[in-house]
């Protein structure tokens, strides 16, 4: 969907501020609230904004571990992929799941609570998800950057 001025006014914005009432949005937007609605509603209808979220800090809630974890699969076949994807989708410490070119199949992003936590995660799930035949665990040291906003750039719409 090709994006105007305006659109990547209003996306901007949001990527600011999520919880932005309407009337704001249109006043930034340089619109009126209900032209904002109506672009807003075409932005969501269009899949341009899939949703509305908080973003929360794992550490705050005891996650203080991040864990990069390369996946080798036995095969990249339909059945394959679909099985292995339908085992990470269970697992609620899997943050985000990469299916990748190269030398691994995935890459998966876990949250863990310490090593211990992870050592659970790797036994009651990892290990058990259909067709893996290698695990490789990394540990973050440190979080540099976590962006959930996309520059978003005229030539870009």
């Amino acid at each position: 969907m090709p994006l105007d001025r305006i659109d990547i006014a209003i996306l901007d914005t949001l990527q600011q501020d999520g919880r932005i009432s309407n009337a704001a949005l249109a006043e930034k937007a340089g619109l009126s609230q209900s032209a904002c609605s109506r672009r807003l509603d075409n932005l969501e209808k269009t899949g341009v904004i899939r949703g509305y979220h908080a973003q929360l800090s794992n550490a705050a809630l005891g996650h203080r571990m991040t864990v990069i974890v390369h996946i080798s699969l036995t095969g990249q076949f339909e059945k394959t992929l679909t099985e292995f994807e339908a085992a990470v989708k269970r697992c609620p410490n899997i943050l985000s799941c990469h299916l990748m070119s190269g030398e691994y199949d995935y890459i998966l992003r876990i949250a863990a609570r310490d090593l211990e936590d992870y050592e659970r995660i790797h036994k009651e799930w990892l290990t058990g998800m259909p067709h893996v035949i290698k695990i490789n665990s990394s540990f973050a040291l440190r979080e540099v950057i976590d962006r959930t906003a996309i520059g978003i750039r005229p030539e870009m719409a």
